[in-house]
């Protein structure tokens, strides 16, 4: 075999990289197991703000040495294989930066009727509308203000040098969209601010490219509505004087001195994880004192951190040192040493050190006793952009309107010499020197700042007179209980589907089998290593998409197998016969994966959400099933076959030995009776569908949906009686996967995302089932009592981003068909191949939701939503697969016999790969088929859809995509048969 040595290697190295990054899990598994023994008490009960705050203590603290480095909690967590919030609870949000406060605050909220008219017509057309709202306003004070100019709202004095009287209604128009595009960059920046010290482990926050929206996801979070405030909250900006040390330096030394005192009087050792701690300050002494015990270094000269961990001129600190520092500052007893006029805020970005560590100022900031107000509040600023210094350094050049200018004057005057600190969030952004007094307003801030840093913070300036408010347009809450059957649902689908695809192939193709097994491990093993090394989640879709490579893993060897066994039938010798079969098969092993792999990466730049994690696994997936399956078996077959052709490996069993072979069906003369099976099928389901309709996702429609759980089993039909009156009767309720847990949707309130509606359905919800049932309601799902009942999870999803996932979904359907009818031009090289596969392909999804549609009919109902898309699209990659195997058959007997008969080539060619075609659809559902009876709720109609599409696409594949291209190329198969007759006149 050529290129052992390289695979080998591969392997090897790919390997040892994948146990590396795996190791990480592994370590962050410990640290939690540490943080819930500190958590639970007496009784096995575990307090999640415990187990929070020993988390966050650990957060910047080295738990991991390996190879002579060392590691944070907080590096491990961004290296290992994570669970997403549908395994572990949590909270997914989706934001939408409101553009309506930057028209307002651009304009200097002028009280022109014909302007606010338009604002708020625009503002209600967008609620529903997934046109940008410039482009609704613009609309709107066209039709409320004929003739009338941009120029006459938007010239005023904050403006100028920017936009005139003469100014067109296109360049204000740009410049409008350039603030809205920098306040959506401003609201990115301060939510990922607001984010990383609200003390949720590996949150994700990421923007929605080509919209206005910031999607972010917080694992673990247990009180939904502090977040909701936190990411709802309109930023603060505030210019304060800076304090220096020497000036509040002798209440550092008390703070020093009480706490080494405290430290002295506290016994040497203190069983943490026993005590029950029933406050944030004892559960903050405690961790003080267990972090002590482990750092003994920090009483040695009997001076408290706030000293000892000093690495510069004033509070300057190591980021790691940041916690230990707060859990002084902020303790009551030692605050209160501190002056009133005083407060102490952090800087909001590190500084990287010489050493290569990241140190932050902690900053005194002088305050009015009694009072929260700033000596300058930041809606005076009225533009700030970036600029270049005296010395070509990059600097902001900020302006004020009148009164800010003579507050700015008074405290520029008051302060030179010093330092005034940008705040924002209590995070102070730069604190500058003030060189003089400032007379007009116009400022320049220089220091070490770069380009990129010279404009974050003009964009941040700009956040007082154009605030960008972000309400929440999806969200979706999962609950630890949801999360826990979710994962055991997922483990045990993989782990059944695991072994019953184990036991086949080792029963179907003996000591060839293993080989196969090896292959899947090693393919498992390189997919969670993967997802490792790049820190991606887990989801339970991505556990479906393991799961599916587990049966599609099995395809490469299969085709490499039964042709092995067709040469070895063929008289060939075992070393020809597993040359001719892995040489023979490479091209629609490739094929095969290349399409798939094509649909995976088109999920994954047109999905949302769970779709993407799904894509993810999927393509990751293909890439190592094509290395393991093709390259690793064939180290390991030539390793068995060491001795030639007399070595002992067989791949196929006593009672294999024949099957599926030596077959002559003629498939094409029943083509035209598959037309009419194929037709009629999707007629009665489309018309089921356009009669009855089908059931979509709240992704779909837009609403609110609640996973309620009971303690006993309820009726849904009574329920959703009962809360008809609640909701005028836009509600629905289904059975969730037992009959004590229920599904309750509804479209009331569609369109308002305040909190006050999301308040308002919610009580409704908890409200009507307490009436109908009479059970009462309990926040904590684990303890679900007799006559009880809890919410474990809920869905929101706005009217507007249901219409740009359904836009998204339809997007990627059209794409994916026109990606594959491309390649497989390319590659086969005749339009009649391209053209068949996609009427093909079109087929297997119409029969698909013609299913949906039928199932329905028999009382099975399942929803329509973004995962059914993912399924869809998945079939589309199984389908082609499965097209292509044969269309690769049909292009090497042509190849072979040439044009001759072609109507018996391609029956040949279906009857030669028949097996293969047979085999790999069984291995894949029995995987599909354990994954719908054990897969749960959510994955439920995402594997319905699978097992039809499985089914369908092996059927399309021999009935209507081989017989398609036959029909196509009628005009030739007419042409050859006209030439035989002529030759065999000439033979008379």
């Amino acid at each position: 075999m050529q290129n052992k040595g390289i695979i080998v290697f591969l392997t090897v190295l790919v390997t040892v990289l994948c146990l590396y990054y795996l190791s990480f899990t592994l370590v962050s598994n410990g640290v939690q197991k540490k943080a819930e023994a500190f958590a639970t008490d007496t009784s096995g009960n575990i307090d999640f703000a415990k187990k929070r705050a020993y988390l966050d203590s650990v957060w910047r603290e080295p738990v991991y040495k390996f190879l002579g480095g060392s590691f944070t909690y907080q590096e491990i967590k961004e290296t290992e294989l994570g669970l997403g919030l549908d395994l572990q609870g949590g909270m997914h949000v989706t934001l939408e930066v409101s553009p309506v406060e930057i028209v307002k605050g651009l304009a200097g909220n002028p009280k022109d009727e014909g302007f606010n008219k338009s604002v708020a017509e625009a503002r209600e057309e967008a609620k529903t509308s997934n046109t940008r709202y410039v482009d609704l306003f613009y609309t709107a004070f066209q039709k409320n203000n004929p003739g009338k100019k941009l120029s006459n709202i938007f010239a005023t004095a904050a403006n100028r040098g920017r936009i005139s009287l003469e100014s067109s209604d296109k360049e204000i128009l740009d410049i409008i969209n350039t603030e809205v595009e920098n306040a959506i960059g401003r609201s990115f920046n301060i939510l990922r601010t607001r984010i990383d010290r609200f003390g949720t482990s590996q949150p994700n926050i990421q923007r929605i490219s080509g919209s206005g929206r910031i999607q972010i996801e917080l694992p673990g979070v247990d009180n939904q509505e502090r977040v909701r405030n936190m990411l709802q909250g309109v930023a603060k900006l505030q210019f304060w004087e800076v304090l220096e040390l020497n000036e509040y330096g002798g209440a550092l030394e008390t703070i020093n001195t009480t706490w080494v005192a405290d430290q002295k009087a506290t016994p040497a050792s203190v069983d943490t994880t026993s005590q029950d701690l029933s406050s944030e300050d004892s559960l903050r002494n405690a961790l003080e004192k267990q972090l002590q015990q482990l750092d003994p270094a920090n009483n040695a000269n009997n001076v408290s951190p706030i000293i000892s961990l000093l690495k510069g001129n004033g509070l300057v600190y190591d980021v790691r040192d940041t916690i230990t520092i707060n859990r002084i500052i902020k303790n009551e007893r030692y605050k209160s040493f501190l002056p009133r006029d005083l407060k102490l805020l952090w800087g909001v970005k590190p500084v990287k050190a010489t050493d290569g560590s990241e140190l932050l100022e902690l900053y005194g900031i002088k305050t009015t006793r009694g009072s929260d107000q700033a000596p300058l509040e930041g809606d005076v600023v009225t533009d700030a952009r970036q600029t270049l210094d005296q010395t070509s350094r990059p600097a902001v050049s900020m302006q004020m309107n009148a009164e800010g200018a003579r507050k700015w004057r008074k405290l520029t005057s008051e302060n030179i010499g010093r330092r005034i600190a940008v705040v924002l969030d209590d995070y102070v952004y730069t604190a500058p020197v003030v060189n003089g007094e400032i007379p007009t307003g116009q400022s320049e801030i220089s220091g070490n700042f770069n380009i990129q840093e010279a404009q974050d913070l003009a964009n941040i300036l700009k956040s007082g007179s154009l605030p960008a408010p972000t309400q929440i347009v999806e969200e979706s809450i999962v609950g630890p209980t949801l999360g826990k059957e979710a994962i055991r649902q997922g483990a045990f689908s993989m782990i059944a589907g695991l072994t019953l695809v184990v036991l086949f192939m080792i029963a179907y193709y003996a000591k060839g089998g293993l080989v196969a097994i090896a292959a899947l491990v090693f393919n498992i093993f390189f997919i969670l290593g993967i997802l490792a090394q790049l820190g991606t989640a887990l989801t339970l879709p991505g556990i479906a998409g393991i799961v599916l490579t587990i049966g599609m893993s099995i395809d490469a060897n299969v085709l490499i197998f039964e042709r092995i066994k067709e040469e070895l039938r063929n008289g060939v010798g075992l070393m020809a016969s597993i040359n001719a079969g892995y040489s023979k098969a490479f091209s629609a092993i490739l094929d095969g994966n290349v399409t798939t792999f094509l649909t995976g990466a088109i999920l994954f730049a047109l999905g949302q959400g769970p779709v993407k994690g799904f894509a993810i696994v999927l393509m990751i997936g293909i890439a190592c099933s094509f290395f393991s399956s093709v390259f690793i078996t064939r180290v390991i077959v030539s390793w068995m076959t060491s001795k030639g052709d007399k070595s002992n490996i067989n791949f196929t069993a006593p009672f294999a030995k024949n099957a599926l072979s030596g077959l002559n069906i003629d498939f094409m003369g029943k083509r035209k009776v598959a037309y009419i099976i194929s037709t009629s099928i999707i007629v009665i389901g489309l018309g089921i569908a356009a009669i009855n309709g089908l059931k979509f996702g709240v992704d779909f429609t837009g609403g609110r949906s609640y996973i309620v759980a009971f303690d006993e089993p309820v009726v849904s039909s009574d329920l959703k009686t009962g809360l008809d009156s609640e909701f005028d009767g836009s509600v629905e309720v289904k059975t969730y996967g037992s009959n004590n847990t229920l599904k309750v949707t509804t479209s009331y309130l569609i369109n308002e995302d305040d909190d006050a509606s999301n308040k308002e359905v919610e009580s409704k919800v908890k409200e009507g089932i307490s009436k109908v049932t009479g059970f009462t309601f309990v926040e904590n799902a684990e303890q679900i009592g007799a006559s009880q009942f809890s919410i474990t999870g809920s869905s929101k999803v706005g009217a507007t981003v249901a219409d740009d996932i359904k836009a998204s979904s339809g997007k990627a359907m059209i794409v994916a068909l026109i990606v594959i009818f491309l390649y497989i031009l390319l590659r086969f090289r005749k339009w009649q191949f391209s053209l068949a596969s996609i009427v093909a392909l079109v087929h297997d999804t119409l029969f698909v939701i013609a299913a949906f549609a039928i199932a329905s009919a028999f009382g099975a109902t399942f929803e329509i939503d973004q995962v059914f898309i993912a399924a869809v699209l998945t079939v589309i990659g199984y389908s082609i697969n499965d097209t292509v195997i044969v269309f690769d058959r049909i292009r090497e007997n042509i190849e072979n016999r040439g044009t001759n008969k072609l109507v018996k080539v391609f029956n040949d060619s279906i009857n030669q790969t028949l097996g293969r075609t047979l085999i790999t659809s069984f291995t894949t559902l029995i995987v599909v088929l354990v994954l719908l009876i054990f897969g749960g709720e959510i994955l439920r109609g995402f594997s319905f859809a699978l097992f039809i599409g499985i089914l369908v696409g092996t059927y399309s594949s021999v009935y209507i995509a081989t017989p398609i291209v036959v029909d196509l190329m009628k005009r030739e198969i007419e042409n050859e048969v006209a030439q035989v007759a002529k030759e065999g006149k000439k033979i008379a």
